[in-house]
């Protein structure tokens, strides 16, 4: 990334989230920005996919634990990624039993990973606040091979099922039976980059060429 041009000074990101996976996204395309948690509580039920993660992220930006002297025109993320399998949602298995069902449940079938995506904000000091937001989702079809009963065991055993929608990781262990992927990969790992990329546009600012290309939101 020797000739991308550096973020600007006024450019700041806050991110409502406390996954590995999302920071090392960001890290990945140069991205800046700070970790706070969130005072959020993920939820499962409500309705299809789409809508439950698109409602958890936006709680989650909400719920973001600012710091007293965050700036104005902070942007604040939150996202929230879920896995589908004919209408039930599969969220991070609570127990190596639950992970063994949901595997169990995708081997052999495809599902979708489904991404929602909430990008905010800030307002001027001293009263902050949202004054601008966009909430979108993305959805990935994943394929699994058929799982027989040793490799569920062996993935089980190494623990990389834990904290983890839909019992696996993409990016690790369970690339081995992973047959296809049909949409954005990255989503799959946890934050979808287009997605990401357009929200950020729609509120002025291009992550690409990293600049303000509308003036009148700069100031938001």
């Amino acid at each position: 990334m020797d000739r991308i041009p550096p973020f600007p000074s006024d450019f700041q990101l806050i991110v409502a989230s406390q996954s590995p996976r999302r920071h090392s996204l960001l890290r990945e395309i140069g991205v800046p920005f700070t970790v706070v948690p969130s005072a959020a509580e993920e939820v499962l039920e409500g309705g299809v996919a789409s809508v439950v993660a698109q409602e958890n992220a936006l709680a989650k930006a909400r719920g973001a634990l600012l710091p007293a002297d965050v700036g104005s025109g902070t942007f604040v993320l939150g996202t929230d990624t879920l896995v589908s399998l004919g209408g039930r949602v599969l969220g991070k298995p609570r127990s190596r039993d639950e992970a063994r069902e949901m595997l169990e449940l995708l081997s052999g079938r495809r599902h979708e990973v489904v991404s929602g995506v909430a990008l905010l904000r800030l307002g001027p000091a001293p009263h902050g606040g949202e004054v601008a937001l966009r909430v979108a989702s993305a959805v990935t079809e994943v394929t699994f091979e058929r799982l027989g009963r040793s490799h569920v065991e062996a993935y089980l055993a190494t623990g990389e099922w834990r904290d983890k929608a839909g019992a696996y990781a993409v990016q690790g262990l369970a690339g081995l039976f992973v047959r296809r992927v049909r949409g954005e990969y990255s989503n799959v790992v946890g934050l979808p980059y287009c997605l990401l990329a357009r929200l950020f546009r729609e509120l002025g600012f291009d992550l690409l060429t990293r600049t303000w290309w509308q003036p009148q939101l700069k100031s938001l």
